[in-house]
C-alpha cells in the first residue's frame, strides 16, 4: 500500500473519531503515539518497547476498556523504562485526548489491517504528517504555521549537493526531518553499507551523519520518529536555531534546508551573539546561519529554500546577501514555481552555494534558471514530480546530469559547460551587474507571455488569493519594519 493511501485511510479514521471530540490536530498527536508502536514491529525494533506494552498486546486485547487503560499506562510510564534515548524522547509528555475507549480501539485495529511493507523504505512518516497537516490547516481555515517542503523538489535538492559518506549535514528548522530522511536514502541507495562499511563506519552515519533543530514540538516528535523507523538515531534539537542554541551548530559539510516564512514574533530579533546582522526577517537570520555554519574548505555546501523578499530586502537584507557573496560562491538560484507551498502565492526560489576558502571574493557570476514564468499551474491536473526538474538539472550540470554529480560535486559547478547550454529561462549575470542594483537578486526572469495573452490569467478566485497573500506578505514585512525603527 503506497503512503499516500495509508494517510488517505488514516484520515478518514479522524473522522470516525470526531464524535470524541478530537480535533484534527490533536488526532495527528495521538496518531504519532500509536504509529509508532505499530511500526516498531514492522521496522523490528520493538524489542525496545517494554514487553507489557508491544503492539501484539493491544491487538490481542478484546477488552476495550483494559486495553485503553493499558494505552495511558504506557504513555505515562514507556519513557521511564526503555533505554532506548530516541523512545524516551518521543514519548516525553505524551497523554492522550482520547476520552472513549471503544475508538481507541477502532484506531487499532484500523491500523493493524493495513499494509506497510510496499514502501517501508520511503519516507512514508513524512508524507502522512504533511498530508494531515495541510488538511488540518484546511480545517482551521488558517494557514498551518508551518509549510513543508514538495517532496520532489527535496529529492533534487539533495541530488544536486550529492552527499558523501563520512560527511555531516544538518537542517537547522527540519520539520518531520524530510531533507536528511532524503538525503540519507541517497546514500543507501549508492552504497550497500554491509558489505562497504565498517561497523564505525556504520555506526557514524546512523548517529552522525544527519542532524537537525525543530521549534514546533509536535513536529520535533515526529522528527524523532521518523528519524527511528528509518535506522537513525540522529541528533534532532528541540528548539529555534536563532537562539544562543545555533552557536554550536557549525563546522557542516552540507545543509539542506526550508526555513520558516514570516518575521520573528513580535518582530524581535534572534539572540545570537555570533551573527555579524541582525533582523526580525527570519529567512535573512536563517540565511546567514546556515552559510556560516559550514565548514570553510571549499567543499561544504548548501541548498536553501527562501522566499522572493530575501532576494531583494534593503538594509541588512543587503548586506547580508552580499556577505554571503563574499564568503561562499552563490553559483545557482532557481526561481521555483508559485502554488507548490501549501499557501497560495508564496513566491520562493532555491539558493545554491559553497563556502569558500577565503573570507571574500568567493562569487564571480550567479546563474538563474526561471522555473516560474510561463509554467503551468501544478496541482491535481498537472502533477509537481521532478520530471518537472529535468530542463534546470540539464542547466545545472552542465548538460551531464546526475552522473556527474554523483561523481564529484565540485565538477557540476563548471562554467564553460554551463555556457554551453541553450534555455532562454539559464542565464548567467555578473557580480559587477548585481552590484550595480544595489545586491539585489531579484534577477532572472524571463518575459511574462500572460501579460499580453489574458486567456492565460487564470481562475478569478486564484488570482484574489494570490494577491491577498502578497498584500499579506507585504504587510508583516513593513510592520517589522516599523517595529525596528520605533
Amino acid at each position: 500500500m503506497s503512503a499516500q493511501e495509508i494517510a488517505n485511510k488514516l484520515w478518514n479514521l479522524c473522522n470516525v473519531l470526531r464524535d470524541d471530540g478530537v480535533t484534527y490536530h490533536q488526532y495527528l498527536n495521538e496518531l504519532t503515539y500509536i504509529l509508532f508502536l505499530k511500526l516498531s514491529e514492522v521496522k523490528g525494533f520493538a524489542d525496545q518497547i517494554p514487553e507489557d506494552y508491544r503492539w501484539a498486546k493491544f491487538v490481542e486485547q478484546k477488552d476495550n476498556v483494559e486495553a485503553f487503560r493499558m494505552y495511558r499506562t504506557f504513555l505515562a510510564t514507556v519513557s521511564n523504562e526503555t533505554e532506548s534515548a530516541s523512545i524516551k524522547d518521543i514519548y516525553t509528555n505524551a497523554s492522550t485526548t482520547l476520552t472513549k475507549p471503544v475508538n481507541f480501539n477502532t484506531l487499532v485495529q484500523a491500523i493493524d489491517k493495513l499494509d506497510w511493507y510496499e514502501e517501508s523504505d520511503r519516507d512514508v512518516m513524512g508524507d502522512i504528517y504533511e498530508s494531515l497537516l495541510e488538511k488540518n490547516a484546511g480545517e482551521k481555515k488558517s494557514g498551518a504555521g508551518q509549510y513543508f517542503t514538495p517532496r520532489p523538489l527535496i529529492n533534487v535538492m539533495v541530488k544536486l549537493m550529492a552527499p558523501k559518506l563520512g560527511e555531516k549535514w544538518n537542517d537547522p528548522a527540519c520539520g518531520t526531518f524530510g531533507f536528511m530522511i532524503s538525503a540519507d536514502h541517497y546514500l543507501k541507495e549508492k552504497y550497500d553499507y554491509r558489505y562497504t562499511l565498517s561497523a564505525d563506519q556504520i555506526k557514524f552515519q546512523e548517529e552522525k551523519a544527519f542532524s537537525g533543530v525543530e521549534l514546533v514540538g509536535d513536529a520535533h516528535r515526529l522528527a524523532l520518529m521518523n528519524a527511528r523507523l528509518h535506522g537513525l538515531e540522529s541528533t534532532i534539537h528541540l528548539g529555534d536555531t536563532l537562539t544562543s542554541l545555533g552557536e554550536n551548530l557549525k563546522g557542516y559539510n552540507g545543509v539542506l534546508a526550508n526555513p520558516p516564512f514570516g518575521t520573528k514574533k513580535g518582530g524581535e530579533k534572534p539572540t545570537r551573539n555570533d551573527l555579524k546582522y541582525v533582523s526580525s526577517n527570519k529567512q535573512l537570520n536563517f540565511l546567514q546561519h546556515i552559510y556560516r555554519s559550514l565548514i570553510a574548505d571549499g567543499t561544504g555546501r548548501a541548498a536553501v529554500v527562501l522566499p522572493d523578499n530575501v532576494l531583494f530586502e534593503d538594509g541588512d537584507g543587503q548586506r547580508i546577501r552580499k556577505d554571503l557573496m563574499e564568503k561562499c560562491n552563490l553559483h545557482t538560484i532557481l526561481r521555483l514555481p508559485t502554488g507548490i507551498f501549501y499557501a497560495a502565492g508564496v513566491k520562493t526560489n532555491v539558493l545554491f552555494f559553497t563556502r569558500g576558502k577565503t573570507e571574500e571574493a568567493n562569487t564571480k557570476n550567479v546563474w538563474f534558471y526561471d522555473m516560474r514564468t510561463n509554467m503551468p499551474n501544478f496541482g491535481k491536473r498537472t502533477p509537481f514530480t521532478e520530471k518537472a526538474f529535468d530542463d534546470f538539472i540539464t542547466a545545472y550540470t552542465g548538460g551531464l546530469g546526475f552522473e556527474n554529480v554523483v561523481k564529484d560535486y565540485d565538477a557540476t559547478i563548471d562554467e564553460a559547460k554551463r555556457r554551453k547550454v541553450a534555455n532562454e529561462r539559464w542565464q548567467c549575470i555578473t557580480l559587477a551587474e548585481i552590484e550595480k542594483k544595489n545586491y539585489s537578486l531579484d534577477l532572472g526572469l524571463i518575459s511574462d507571455s500572460s501579460l499580453s495573452n489574458n486567456d492565460d490569467l487564470g481562475e478569478p478566485i486564484d488570482i484574489a488569493k494570490d494577491a491577498l497573500a502578497e498584500l499579506q506578505s507585504i504587510t508583516e514585512q513593513l510592520n517589522a519594519m516599523i517595529k525596528e525603527l520605533n
